[in-house]
């Protein structure tokens, strides 16, 4: 598949590159640099000094932009790849989605930095509204990937065990990792009367269920050639995904992308964009 690696010379840029090691060889590899130029906004400044002004930042943005895509393309794990660098001017997330778009990316892969839930619910970051927007997969680094050994896969129903198989089937990653397939059910109680011990008993069936399903869908990856584990609990998505990341030691968190679309993912969030915020593991989105 193509992959987008946009890049901003912070440390979680190079540690994005570095993870490239980690992922299969790229039809094409887009290495990303969006110059986000900023207007001169002094009010009582003469329009042609402010268009000098912007063009000559510009210029030297552009100078820049390209010794570090030049920089980046020299530390790239060998056969990643043929590379293609793009410089553009804009805003970062929406110049990388419109790539992404028009090249028919496969997977965007970026480094994070977190401005926190609240403010960016207010006003979006770069890998919220790539999360939001981009189209294929996203791979989001808020560290480095020390190795990609282990991998925790939360599915919730059939629709998100065909995504997540139709993902693997494409072979993303250079080696074998053994996947946790994880679902997390809530506690519930039936709406009529029931002693402790039957709602006990009707959890535990509940649970058997959902371990039937993970059993059926990790039998369809062994015969892909991946290492599997099952594992089922009770609570809520967010906290239970991230107990069992700790309690399965993940290198990372492969998530599809489900619920609300657009605007109404952006406003109102989702366990995808949780996950982003609250968590220090590299998170995979597919679907």
């Amino acid at each position: 598949m193509k992959t987008l690696l946009a890049v901003d010379g912070s440390d979680h840029s190079y540690e994005a590159v570095r993870s490239l090691k980690y992922l299969t060889r790229a039809e094409e590899l887009l290495l990303v640099h969006v110059l986000d130029v900023p207007a001169p906004s002094y009010p009582m400044m003469m329009p042609e000094v402010a268009q000098e002004i912007y063009q000559t930042l510009e210029h030297n943005m552009r100078d820049d932009g390209n010794r570090l895509l030049d920089r980046i393309a020299s530390l790239l794990p060998m056969d990643t790849g043929p590379v293609t660098k793009h410089l553009v001017v804009g805003s970062p997330s929406d110049q990388i989605v419109a790539l992404a778009e028009q090249h028919k990316v496969g997977l965007t892969l970026l480094g994070t930095r977190g401005l926190g839930p609240i403010k960016e619910r207010l006003i979006g970051s770069v890998a919220h509204r790539v999360l939001t927007f981009a189209p294929g997969a996203k791979l989001f680094l808020p560290g480095p990937m020390k190795a990609l050994k282990d991998i925790l896969l939360p599915l919730q129903g059939t629709q998100d065990a065909e995504q997540a198989l139709r993902f693997l089937q494409q072979k993303p990653f250079r080696e074998v990792a053994t996947i946790t397939l994880f679902t997390i059910l809530p506690h519930t109680r039936p709406p009529w009367p029931v002693d402790a011990a039957s709602a006990e008993q009707m959890e535990v069936h509940a649970l058997q269920g959902a371990r039937d399903f993970l059993n059926e869908t990790a039998a369809k990856l062994t015969a892909m050639g991946y290492q599997t584990r099952v594992a089922a609990a009770l609570g809520t998505p967010v906290e239970g995904i991230l107990r069992e990341a700790k309690a399965a030691n993940a290198d990372l968190i492969l998530l599809g992308s489900r619920g609300r679309h657009g605007l109404a993912r952006m406003v109102l969030g989702s366990v995808s964009h949780a996950i982003l915020h609250q968590a220090a593991y590299p998170l995979l989105i597919f679907g």
